[in-house]
Order: C-alpha cells, then structure tokens, then sequence
C-alpha cells in the first residue's frame, strides 16, 4: 500500500481561521472531510489519516505556527516512513493570481516562511508544492495584513472552486504521479 504525507501550512488560533494564509491548512480539511475522516491533535500537528483507492493519507496541519513548519513535516514523514516523494505540501502564494494553482516537483521557497522553514529542516527544496495564488492585491506595506486577512466576499466563489480542485489534485498526485498531474493542472484559469 502507497503511503502520502500531505501538509497543509498555516497558523493555528481563531484569528486565523480562513485567511489567506491559512488556505493549506481549509485544503487538507476539506480533502479529509471529503473521505470521511477527522483529525485528532497530535505531536507537533493535528493529524488525520485517510484511504483512497489502496493508498493511505498521512494529513497533517502543524500546530507549530508557519515559521516552524518544517519541524512537524520532518517528524511525520520520519514517523510515518513516507518517501519525499510522495509528499505534497499545501501553501498560500502571493505571486500567484487568484486565479491560478502551480504544482512543482521542487523548487525554492519564495520568501515564504513556512517553505523556508521545511527546506531549511530538510536540507533540500527538492519536494512537491502546491501553490495556491492568492494574489498580490494590496497596498505598499500591507502585505501582512492582506495575507492574514480573510478573503473578500468576492473571491468567494474562486477560493471554493480552487478547494474543490485541490482536493482531486491530490487525489491525482498519489493515482498517477506529479509529471502527469502538472500537466493537467498547471494551467488552469478560474473565474
């Protein structure tokens, strides 16, 4: 049986429940909501684990804070024994559009913390990412307060509709592969 470790970044508190920066964190639960599954606090994470298809879930929200990210991964791929490979970490992009997803094999961490925090704690960039745009739409010196802001009521309807896709790009990733599953991916627009 396949094992995947899916991570999805963001910050533990009510305060940020929903905002843009906590999008990995409303991804991973929405994929374990959709297989029946719950999560259930544990060392480092809350942690949910799901099958799909002959494959097991390791999902995990770290309740590290973002800047410490890289500590849960680290200890639940090691506990777990799941292949860098067959991890898929879930994280909000500035650079991104809204409109947009990227999925990469690799790739460096773009100023986000929680990415450098995981490339630091692993040594290597070298894992899959899933890029969830959230856009770049704020004035100069409040990128904070955007990317810990909730998303406007109408953006609504794309966050959800991008959710949704998230949910079976992971589905994909672990059925047929990341080369296969960018493809597919990479360049949808939503509207």
């Amino acid at each position: 049986m396949s094992k995947f470790l899916i991570v999805g970044l963001g910050n533990i508190g009510e305060e940020y429940r929903h905002t843009r920066h906590n999008i990995g964190f409303d991804v991973v639960t929405e994929f374990v909501l959709k297989q029946s599954g719950f999560f259930r606090n544990d060392r480092l994470a809350d942690i949910a684990e799901v099958k799909w298809k002959g494959k097991t879930f390791i999902c995990i929200k770290p309740t590290t804070y973002m800047n410490l990210s890289g500590k849960a991964f680290k200890y639940w791929m090691d506990k777990e024994k799941v292949n860098l490979d067959h991890t898929l970490t879930i994280v909000d992009e500035l650079a991104l559009p809204l409109e947009k997803l990227r999925l990469r094999g690799s790739g460096s961490a773009a100023g986000h913390n929680g990415l450098k925090d995981i490339e630091l704690t692993l040594g290597t960039d070298q894992y899959p990412k899933l890029r969830f745009g959230i856009g770049n739409n704020f004035p100069k010196g409040r990128q904070v307060d955007y990317v810990l802001g909730k998303w406007q009521a109408s953006e609504q309807a794309i966050v959800n509709q991008k959710i949704a896709k998230c949910v079976e790009i992971i589905e994909m990733f672990a059925a047929i592969g990341i080369e296969k599953t960018m493809t597919q991916v990479n360049n949808l627009i939503f509207a």
